[in-house]
């Protein structure tokens, strides 16, 4: 499989939000919802899409989605407590520092793991093609990113890389920790405002599970990007601000 190329990296959450529309655009050639599906395979005769009694069961499939989505969002800000935010969304690749605390010490990219748990969660919403492309598409796209960046923290960071790979799982996390914590402190405020777009997707999925009402679901889904882009906005501002002010500062200027 190849690493991903210079550009992939670089609009990379373009290629993610791409992956998510081709999912949901996918309603145009495979018109079966995914739970439904799934409801179907696993309850057998028993389900009956159109009948009252399929509602309250079909609700549990779409509730199972929401937790798979509550569970990459946690996944998610764990990591980015670690890393920090700026380094999750930033735009260049960041090879001069291994982090090895939080979880990445069951797996190499919990990101990218929260990230395929919160398609497959947010498929469920989408159709049967739908439901593969997100979970599966975004799973073959973060592999090329994998690579692209183990081999630059390889180049920077030599046999200490070698080493953690050696130990820690790349994706699939390990059933415990495979590394000893070096005591670095988690950043949960500026995870969780990191992340909020993610808390946002899985937040809307769980409204849906609830009422099963499409337009609840893009009201959460709105909100949550819009208070998103928000956030960004302001923190860019204080940030440019912040290194006009203090342009000598270590702390401002990255």
């Amino acid at each position: 499989m190849m690493r991903a190329t210079e550009i992939e990296f670089r609009a990379r959450f373009w290629f993610i939000g791409g992956i998510f529309w081709a999912g949901f655009a996918s309603y145009s050639i495979d018109p079966k919802n995914a739970a439904i599906a799934f409801a179907k395979v696993i309850l057998g005769r028993t389900f009956i899409p159109d009948s009252p009694a399929a509602v309250p069961k079909l609700r549990l499939f779409f509730a199972f989605g929401a937790l798979l989505a509550l569970l990459a969002a946690l996944l998610r800000t764990w990591a980015a407590a670690y890393l920090h935010s700026v380094v999750v969304h930033d735009h260049a690749l960041h090879s001069e520092k291994l982090v090895a605390d939080g979880p990445f010490r069951w797996t190499r990219n919990p990101l990218y793991l929260g990230g395929v748990l919160l398609a497959a969660g947010v498929g469920f919403l989408a159709s049967r093609l739908g439901w593969f492309i997100m979970t599966f598409g975004l799973l073959l796209f973060y592999y090329r990113l994998i690579f692209r960046e183990e081999a630059a923290l390889t180049a920077s960071q030599g046999e200490s890389f070698r080493a953690y790979c050696a130990a820690v799982p790349r994706f699939f996390p390990a059933l415990r920790p495979r590394v000893p914590a070096s005591g670095a402190k988690p950043r949960w405020g500026q995870a969780f405002a990191g992340e909020a777009f993610i808390w946002g997707f899985a937040l809307s999925v769980v409204a849906f599970a609830i009422t099963l009402s499409e337009k609840i679901f893009w009201i959460v889904l709105g909100v949550s990007l819009g208070g998103y882009i928000c956030y960004w906005m302001v923190s860019g501002r204080i940030a440019r601000r912040a290194a006009s002010q203090n342009p000598q500062d270590p702390s401002t200027s990255a």
